[in-house]
C-alpha cells in the first residue's frame, strides 16, 4: 500500500471557477483556507467538548481572546473523487468532518447545482460519554473580489429553517473578465440540515467566535450595521453556526451545514447573458436549497458508492499512487468549468484557463482534460466543442483553422488570444485543428453516431484540408505548449496533424463519403511513414525533424490507438517508452530536452501508450513523490520542474488534470460501464 498522498492544496468546497475554496496546508489549522488562486477565504471551526473549546479549522487572533484555544489533532485527511474526509481528536471525541461535493458527471442537474455538504460525524474515541458541540463559520470575504467592497446580508425561513446569506453591495454581474478574480456578485447561502438541535447568526467574527468559544453560545441577534467592507479592521461579517451534539458516546452523532452559491447569471456567450444550468426551468435560490436539503441523503449514498467503484477501477487500472493522483485531479478538473444553459436549454460547459490567461473554452485546454469526459460523459465534452465549432462557423472568424478560444473568462464574446480576430499573429493553427478534428471523431465514436459532426462538416472539411497542406512539416508556430514559445518543424504538432486527418477519413467513412475517407486515409498512411522516416534519431524520435540529438514526449500518439486509427506499428510507442525511461527526472519525465520542466498531463497520456503496467507506475511514481514535496502548495500544478519541484510562474487549479484519466480509456469494457451511468 502506498503511502497516503499528501496533497500540494486539499479540495474543500470546489465547485466552479469562483466557488473553489482549498487548504493549502497539511493540517486545516496551519492557515486559512483560500480561493484557487490564494486569496483568503474563510472558514473556521471549533469543537466543545465538556465544556472546553478545541480548534479544527482556521487561525486564532488574540485580539479576539481565544488565542488559548487548543487545537485538536488531526489524524488524517483523505482526498476521495467527490469527498475530502478529516479526522480530528481531543478529549476522548473523535470528530469527523466531511466535504462532500456531488459532482457526478452522469447527473447534470446535480453536478450544475453550486452546492457542498459539509457534515460533522463526532463519536467517543475512550467509551465515556461526553457533551459535544461544533461551531463552524464562513466569512464575507467568500462574496467579494476584494476585501474593500461592501457587503450586505440577511436570512430567511425556508421550511421552518434558518437560511443565512450574503453577497457584495454593488451586485457588478459579469462586470469583470480575467485571470486572478473572485466573484462579487450572486449571493452565499448557509442553511443547517439534520435532527440535531442548531443556532445560527450573522456577527462579527470577533463576537461570535469568542462567545462560543466560553460560552458554546451564539450571540442572539444579527448584526445590522450594512452595507460594509468586508475588512472593517479587524472584525469581520460571518455567517455563524453551532451544533448542539448533545451526549455523545459510541453511537456516532451528527449534523451537516449546506453551503450554496448563486450566482444568478454564469457567463455571457456571444453577448448574451446565460444562466447556471440549474436555473434554466426557472429556479431560484429557495428551490436550490430545498432540493439540496430534501436530496441531502441520497446524494451523500451516490457519492460513497460513486468514490469506492472509481477508486477501485483507478487502482486496479494503474496501481494505489494513480488512484490517489487521480482523485485528487477529479474535482479539480470539473471545478474549473461552469455548466451554463444556452437558451434553448442546452447544457455549454465553459472552461477558464486558470492562471495562465483566463481565456474562456480554451481548445488547447479542453483538449488534454478531455479524457475525463470521454470517460465519464462525453455530453459535457460536446457542451465545450459547441462554442467553439459555432464560433467558427460565423461570419465573425476570418482564418481557414481553427479558434483558441471565445474570450476571457466570464465573457466568450471572442477570441482575444494571439491576433484574436483581426491577424494570424500567435495563432496555433495546425494544433487547435488537430484538437478539434481528434475530439469531434472521439465523440462521435463514444456515441457510435456522427450526425454531431455532420452538422458541422463545411467547417470540419475546411480544418482537414488545412491540415491536408500544412500539416506533415509545421511552420514555425505555437502549439498547445505555447509556454516553449514558437517552434518549426515539430515533430509531436507533425503527428497529431497526421492524426487528425485519419481521424477526419473515418468520419467521411461513417458518413459514406467513401472517395473522400480513401484519399484522406491513404493520404495519413502515406504522412504516417514520412513521419517515420523524418522524425527517426537512433533509439528514438527527434523534437523536430531538422534538429538530430532531441527528443520529445509524443503525447498526441494516443489517439492511434484510442480511435483505433492503426497508423503506426506499436514500435514506434514501444521505442520511445523505452527511450523515456532513460530520462526520467526526480519528479518526473520532462517535456522534451529543451528544459527540466514538464507537464503533468501530457506525462500521464505518454506513459499510457506503455504495454507494461510496471512501466506505466514508474512514471507515475515521481510524480506522486513530487505532490508529496512541493513546496507550492497550491491547487495543483500541471507544469513543474521535474528536477526542483517547483511550479513554473503560475498555472494552477487548471482543468488540464482530466487528462490523467486516459489510462481507462484504454480498457473499453471499463470505458463502457462507466459510459452506461451516463445512459450512452
Amino acid at each position: 500500500m502506498t503511502t497516503p498522498l499528501r496533497p500540494p492544496a486539499v479540495p474543500l468546497v470546489v465547485n466552479d471557477p469562483y466557488l473553489s475554496v482549498w487548504s493549502a496546508s497539511d493540517a486545516l489549522t496551519d492557515r486559512w483556507t483560500s480561493h484557487w488562486t490564494g486569496t483568503r477565504q474563510s472558514l473556521f471551526g471549533m469543537a466543545r467538548i465538556d465544556g472546553q473549546t478545541y480548534r479544527f479549522a482556521g487561525l486564532t487572533n488574540r485580539n479576539y481572546g481565544i488565542s488559548d484555544i487548543s487545537t485538536m489533532n488531526q489524524v488524517s485527511v483523505e482526498v476521495l473523487p467527490t469527498r475530502t474526509i478529516y479526522q480530528f481528536e481531543a478529549a476522548g471525541i473523535r470528530l469527523t468532518v466531511t466535504f462532500t461535493t456531488p459532482l457526478l458527471p452522469y447527473n447534470l442537474d446535480v453536478l450544475s447545482r453550486p452546492v457542498t455538504y459539509l457534515d460533522f460525524q463526532a463519536e467517543a474515541a475512550d467509551g465515556k460519554a461526553h457533551d459535544v458541540s461544533v461551531y463552524i463559520d464562513i466569512g464575507s470575504d467568500w462574496v467579494v473580489n476584494t476585501v474593500e467592497q461592501h457587503i450586505v446580508w440577511g436570512r430567511h425561513r425556508l421550511n421552518d429553517r434558518d437560511l443565512l446569506w450574503m453577497g457584495s453591495a454593488d451586485q457588478d454581474i459579469l462586470g469583470k473578465s480575467g485571470d486572478d478574480l473572485r466573484i462579487d456578485w450572486g449571493y452565499l447561502y448557509t442553511a443547517a440540515n439534520g435532527d440535531q438541535p442548531y443556532s445560527s447568526v450573522l456577527s462579527d467574527d470577533a463576537i461570535a467566535r469568542p462567545q462560543f468559544a466560553q460560552t458554546g453560545e451564539l450571540p442572539t441577534r444579527d448584526a445590522v450595521n450594512m452595507p460594509r467592507p468586508v475588512d472593517n479592521r479587524p472584525p469581520m461579517l460571518v455567517s455563524a453556526w453551532a451544533f448542539d451534539l448533545g451526549t455523545v458516546s459510541s453511537q456516532a452523532v451528527a449534523s451537516q451545514l449546506v453551503i450554496a452559491y448563486d450566482d444568478i447569471f454564469s457567463v455571457e456567450y456571444m453577448y448574451r447573458k446565460l444562466r447556471p444550468y440549474w436555473r434554466r426551468n426557472g429556479a431560484d435560490a429557495l428551490d436550490l436549497l430545498e432540493t439540496a436539503l430534501a436530496e441531502a441523503e441520497d446524494l451523500r449514498q451516490q457519492c460513497e458508492a460513486f468514490d469506492a467503484e472509481l477508486m477501485q477501477d483507478l487502482q486496479q487500472t494503474g496501481g494505489d499512487a494513480y488512484a490517489q493522483l487521480a482523485a485528487l485531479a477529479f474535482r479539480q478538473c470539473i471545478a474549473a468549468h461552469k455548466l451554463a444553459a444556452d437558451q434553448d436549454g442546452t447544457p455549454l460547459f465553459f472552461s477558464k484557463e486558470n492562471f495562465s490567461n483566463g481565456c474562456m473554452d480554451t481548445v488547447d485546454v479542453f483538449y488534454p482534460s478531455s479524457p475525463f469526459f470521454l470517460l465519464f460523459n462525453p455530453e459535457l465534452l460536446l457542451g465545450q466543442l459547441t462554442p467553439i465549432l459555432d464560433y467558427a462557423a460565423s461570419s465573425r472568424w476570418p482564418f481557414p483553422f481553427a479558434p483558441h478560444d471565445i474570450g476571457r473568462y466570464p465573457l466568450g464574446n471572442g477570441q482575444v488570444y494571439g491576433g484574436g480576430e483581426k491577424a494570424d499573429l500567435n495563432q496555433m493553427p495546425i494544433e487547435e485543428c488537430g484538437n478539434m478534428l481528434l475530439l469531434v471523431a472521439a465523440v462521435c465514436k463514444t456515441y457510435g453516431d456522427v450526425s454531431y459532426a455532420a452538422g458541422y462538416w463545411d467547417t470540419l472539411s475546411q480544418w482537414a484540408s488545412y491540415l491536408s497542406e500544412k500539416g506533415l512539416d509545421p511552420e514555425n508556430q505555437l502549439c498547445t505548449d505555447d509556454f516553449a514559445g514558437h517552434l518549426a518543424h515539430n515533430i509531436n504538432l507533425s503527428l497529431k496533424a497526421i492524426l487528425a486527418i485519419a481521424a477526419y477519413a473515418w468520419l467521411c467513412e461513417q458518413r459514406g463519403l467513401d472517395k473522400e475517407a480513401a484519399d484522406y486515409r491513404a493520404q495519413a498512411e502515406q504522412m504516417a511513414q514520412q513521419w517515420q522516416e523524418m522524425a527517426a534519431d537512433g533509439d528514438h524520435y527527434r523534437l523536430t525533424f531538422d534538429q538530430p540529438g532531441t527528443w520529445s514526449q509524443k503525447y498526441n500518439l494516443v489517439w492511434d490507438r484510442i480511435l483505433d486509427l492503426n497508423l503506426f506499428p506499436p514500435e514506434v510507442a514501444r521505442k520511445e517508452i523505452a527511450f523515456y525511461k532513460t530520462k526520467q527526472g526526480r519528479y518526473g519525465l520532462p517535456l522534451d530536452s529543451r528544459s527540466t520542466y514538464t507537464k503533468l498531463d501530457w506525462i500521464l497520456w505518454t506513459a499510457s501508450m506503455s504495454e507494461d503496467n510496471a512501466d506505466f507506475q514508474a512514471f507515475v511514481a515521481p510524480i506522486y513523490d513530487w505532490l508529496s514535496a512541493t513546496e507550492d502548495r497550491v491547487p495543483m500544478t500541471d507544469w513543474y520542474y521535474t528536477d526542483s519541484g517547483r511550479q513554473v510562474h503560475g498555472m494552477q487549479a487548471r482543468p488540464v488534470v482530466g487528462g490523467v484519466f486516459i489510462p481507462m480509456l484504454y480498457n473499453r469494457q471499463l470505458w463502457q460501464k462507466w459510459l452506461q451511468k451516463a445512459g450512452i
